[in-house]
């Protein structure tokens, strides 16, 4: 089955794109927006209005399948490539990307992946096409790969990487936004594994002296205890964008920070607890520096508070570094910035055989079409965790998630011959498919 052509509409995300430097730098928020100016390149204001690219692909029978092109809500800073903008990268995919992919064979999923990959940037600054290009165009290549064979694009990459995908669905991590108590109790009544993110991005949210979140994990509990069903046993996730960082700054191995996480740790309980992002180094080496650091301050003290990378781990080449740097307990694979959906199943791998779980996380600011595919992702590697997205809403992204790993999880068994038939002949054209 043959890929015939290709086409790219301009389309919305399930969210915003935020100027992060100026919301952490105190811009003034004025009702949903912000008065303040932006100090990020790119931005027009501090809130923008999230964008997608829909990428359609029609194979050789006249079946058209998608993919959408998306950045994440904090886009241009800690690495990450400059603020996405869709019609600027539409004559990119239906010029250069379709000129490179149109006529090859639709089934060889991780080749026509790579071909992508490898192409050199339009229009993003960088070495190659932008994050979002290679994101939403990678996920038209996998579900062509699963139409053609007629499998689930969960089959698709379990062949491609010869992994055993998980039979259930993988625990899901909601996010609660700003309504953090609302939200939270929303999880709790629906039983969500892993929750609820909190949006713990300023001092002001945080508390001078961190007494706010700390404040926060202590109600949860009680929430948790009194909502929660029998035998519902949830993880405590919190994301803090740096902020612990402001607040106690460097060396993060001294007694005030490791006594400040077991005060969490003593809130949260009798919940396990993960705190994503505590601090921002500024680079990628000195955030991993700063992140063992930590890592092996707590383990010496008997903390028992998983830390999370998220600032300065965006790549493929990012993920391996803070893995192979004992770095973090968990890293989060933020999908978008991995470029193609490839790479996100090749992060979650990497951290197989280590003490470090993988979280295939990823921004509110996706669509339905790059939540599905990031579900097939999760389940073919058995990730730790998976976020719940699109949108800040909770609900809707987590009804998309989870629906569709319990559509794929009940077709699995009677697809998986066919994949791994279709695999066979991909392996054969691509040298066994490794990469690294």
């Amino acid at each position: 089955m043959r890929i015939e052509s290709i086409q790219a509409i301009p389309g919305v995300s399930g969210f915003f794109f935020d100027d992060q430097r100026a919301i952490k730098a105190g811009a003034t928020q004025r009702g949903f927006a912000y008065d303040s100016p932006p100090k990020t390149a790119g931005f027009e204001r501090v809130r923008e209005a999230g964008e997608s690219l829909i990428v359609e692909l029609e194979l050789a029978d006249g079946t058209v399948v998608t993919g959408d092109c998306a950045a994440v809500q904090y886009s241009g800073t800690g690495g990450r490539d400059p603020l996405f903008r869709a019609s600027e990268y539409r004559p990119v995919v239906e010029g250069t990307v379709a000129d490179a992919l149109c006529g090859r064979d639709a089934t060889l999923f991780r080749d026509n992946a790579e071909t992508l990959e490898a192409m050199d940037a339009q229009r993003s600054g960088g070495d190659r096409l932008h994050t979002a290009v290679r994101y939403g165009v990678s996920q038209a290549l996998l579900n062509a790969a699963a139409k053609a064979r007629g499998v689930t694009p969960t089959d698709v990459l379990a062949a491609a990487y010869d992994t055993e995908p998980a039979t259930e669905p993988v625990p899901v991590f909601g996010q609660s936004g700003d309504e953090r108590w609302t939200n939270a109790e929303k999880m709790l009544l629906k039983g969500v594994p892993v929750l609820p993110h909190g949006l713990f991005n300023s001092v002001e949210k945080v508390g001078r002296d961190g007494e706010t979140l700390r404040e926060y994990l202590s109600g949860l509990s009680e929430l948790a205890d009194a909502l929660g069903s029998e035998g519902y046993d949830p993880r405590f996730h919190v994301d803090v964008y740096g902020i612990l960082g402001e607040l106690f700054g460097p060396p993060y191995d001294r007694p005030e920070v490791t006594d400040y996480f077991e005060s969490l740790r003593e809130a949260a309980a009798p919940y396990p607890l993960q705190v994503e992002g505590p601090m921002d180094a500024g680079s990628r080496e000195a955030q991993i520096e700063r992140m063992a650091e930590l890592r092996e301050a707590l383990d010496s003290a008997g903390v028992d508070v998983d830390i999370v990378a998220d600032e300065w781990c965006n790549t493929f080449e990012d993920v391996r570094a803070f893995v192979d740097e004992g770095a973090a307990d968990v890293v989060q694979i933020k999908t978008p910035d991995l470029g193609g959906i490839q790479r996100s199943a090749e992060a979650v791998l990497y951290c197989d055989g280590t003490d470090i779980r993988a979280y295939l996380g990823g921004t509110c600011n996706e669509t339905v079409t790059s939540a599905r595919a990031c579900a097939h992702v999760a389940l073919a590697t058995d990730a730790a965790q998976v976020l719940a997205k699109p949108g800040m809403g909770f609900d809707e992204g987590f009804m998309v998630v989870t629906n569709e790993m319990r559509r794929a999880t009940s077709g699995t068994a009677a697809t998986a011959g066919s994949a791994v038939a279709g695999d066979s002949r991909e392996a054969r054209s691509t040298g066994g498919g490794s990469d690294d």
